[in-house]
């Protein structure tokens, strides 16, 4: 009697879970959401890096947005004209006409024994955390603190400290801009590739506290102003910048300047 009674409860346990399955099935065909198989093929284009410099969370989320006409065929930055034309040929658009490759670039030449130090750091390897002390390690509030929180944001291997300086290669780097958000003195920007004369300095100080924090900063002595011929660059805030527009590259500023940070790539 207890065996029929346990058979009995294992088939009502087996019809159970049959009728539970068949209205599964049912329920995940009836409320199927129904994808655009566009968004498979244009994310099979992509990096995979999951970056953001699209703007959103990362590749999933960019290639439902452009397939969906919420993003650009080309915001994936690190993906560059390639990318944004076999995006567009899978959508049947124009990928328009690209504009110059940018990269990032550090504004900085303090490495050590040119840029003074304030203290001898000794906390954990980040810059964030290094410049909520006392503004950090280096005398000069501008410069970069050489600890490596761009090299471990970026996903393409594109960064690397040389001297107490991140130095960036431009063969890697995708201009994603990861780098640049992440460093808390703002000393990484990202710059058309053809723009190759900068000035690797953005200390707004006076010329005097300047020079005693760093060898390379610039003084806003105006020499290179006076110089160029172009109008191509201009002391402004106490720091020279340059008119890409207007610049010939003739490298008259990169030889007048007296600091040496104004520098022809």
């Amino acid at each position: 009697m207890k065996w029929e009674m346990v058979l009995i409860a294992l088939g009502v346990l087996a019809a159970i879970g049959v009728i539970f399955g068949l209205v599964l099935e049912y329920a995940s065909k009836r409320f199927a959401v129904e994808t655009d198989e566009r968004v498979n093929r244009v994310r099979s284009c992509l990096g995979g890096a999951n970056c953001g410099a699209c703007g959103f969370a990362g590749c999933d989320a960019f290639a439902a947005a452009v397939v969906a006409g919420e993003a650009s065929v080309t915001a994936c930055t690190p993906g560059g004209e390639g990318t944004a034309r076999a995006i567009a040929d899978i959508l049947g658009v124009s990928a328009g006409e690209s504009g110059p490759r940018m990269v990032g670039h550090v504004f900085c030449q303090g490495t050590s024994g040119i840029a003074k130090d304030r203290y001898e750091y000794q906390g954990i390897s980040s810059c964030r955390a290094a410049a909520g002390h006392s503004g950090g390690p280096k005398l000069c509030r501008f410069a970069c603190l050489g600890l490596g929180d761009c090299v471990s944001k970026c996903s393409f291997g594109a960064i690397s400290i040389a001297d107490g300086v991140a130095v960036v290669d431009p063969a890697r780097c995708k201009g994603c801009g990861a780098c640049a958000q992440v460093c808390p003195r703002g000393v990484i920007k990202l710059v058309s590739e053809d723009d190759t004369v900068n000035v690797y300095c953005r200390n707004t100080d006076t010329g005097r506290t300047a020079v005693e924090a760093c060898m390379r900063a610039c003084v806003a002595c105006k020499r290179c102003e006076k110089e160029c011929k172009y109008g191509a660059i201009k002391v402004e805030n106490g720091v020279a910048v340059i008119d890409h527009g207007k610049c010939t590259r003739c490298g008259v500023c990169v030889e007048k300047c007296p600091r040496h940070c104004i520098v022809m790539e």
